[in-house]
């Protein structure tokens, strides 16, 4: 191994008196990020933003029980000796499965009771929101030495210099390991200034909700693959399975919206003249 990249874990800092957990620090954050973009979002379209603001809270905490409820199903194991330690959300364990599931049912359910509230545009805000907040949040699992990779001589792997960590650290103090954290992280970045871009470009409704799918699907399916302690089932985490579901839903739904874009007519002979002498 020619170079890597130091790595130490800082799962808090004392901040005089009070000692500052960094995970919740970094999802609280990512928390008011992606709430901000999407209530911007709302407001610039002229959506009801006090309504919306209701919406964004719900998805915010039923997604935080639903991905620490699957994060504890999941790891049962890791509980059984302090059952109490399912409630420290603090010490990292978040499963994005179970969040992104909640807030289908969550959106769907708004959806119903306002039909007044175009869903594609509602969609298109909340993945603007979420791909920043995630961004944020993945600091929080570098922090706490969370979603760690197997061993490896990838240039960009990350040497680990110690620190208290959520997973073990194949091969400890010193090893080169993928952080699968990281690479998501950096790998949202892009999708964060393409999603900016389209929405700057008042592209049509649903068109964001579609490349945050295909996108972070594909992304999340192949990120997977290196980390180290996810349970797998027929050699896929169950990540793995949603982000399946999340690009065949992102692939159909571009191709409804491209179905439903209607074809320019080509003007006739007399529309031609009548056009050229207005």
């Amino acid at each position: 191994m020619i170079a890597a990249i130091p790595y130490r874990t800082f799962p808090s800092f004392d901040l005089g008196p009070i000692t500052i957990r960094t995970f919740g620090v970094f999802v609280a954050l990512g928390i008011l990020v992606g709430v901000w973009l999407f209530l911007r979002y709302a407001r610039e379209r002229g959506l009801d933003p006090d309504l919306l603001s209701r919406l964004a809270w719900q998805v915010i905490v039923l997604g935080i029980v639903g991905s620490r409820v699957l994060f504890v199903i999941t790891n049962w194991s890791s509980f059984e000796d302090d059952p109490l330690s399912v409630f420290a959300l603090w010490e990292g364990g978040l499963q994005f499965s179970g969040s992104f599931l909640i807030s289908i049912v969550v959106i769907w359910w708004f959806a119903r009771r306002h039909p007044e509230m175009p869903g594609f545009a509602l969609s298109d805000g909340v993945v603007y929101g979420l791909s920043a907040g995630l961004v944020i949040g993945r600091l929080g699992c570098v922090a706490v030495g969370e979603h760690l990779g197997t061993q490896t001589s990838f240039p960009l792997g990350w040497k680990y210099l110690g620190g208290e960590t959520r997973e073990p650290v194949a091969g400890g103090v010193g090893s080169v390991i993928h952080n699968t954290a990281i690479y998501e992280m950096v790998l949202l970045l892009p999708l964060v200034a393409l999603l900016w871009w389209m929405q700057r470009r008042r592209v049509p409704d649903g068109w964001l909700t579609a490349t945050f799918l295909l996108w972070y699907g594909t992304q999340r399916f192949l990120t997977d693959f290196l980390r180290a302690y996810d349970d797998t089932l027929a050699g896929l985490t169950g990540a793995q399975y949603l982000s399946i579901g999340m690009v065949a839903g992102g692939a159909l739904l571009a191709w409804r919206l491209r179905r439903h874009i209607e074809p320019v007519a080509p003007e006739t002979g007399a529309e031609a003249d009548l056009a050229a002498e207005s």
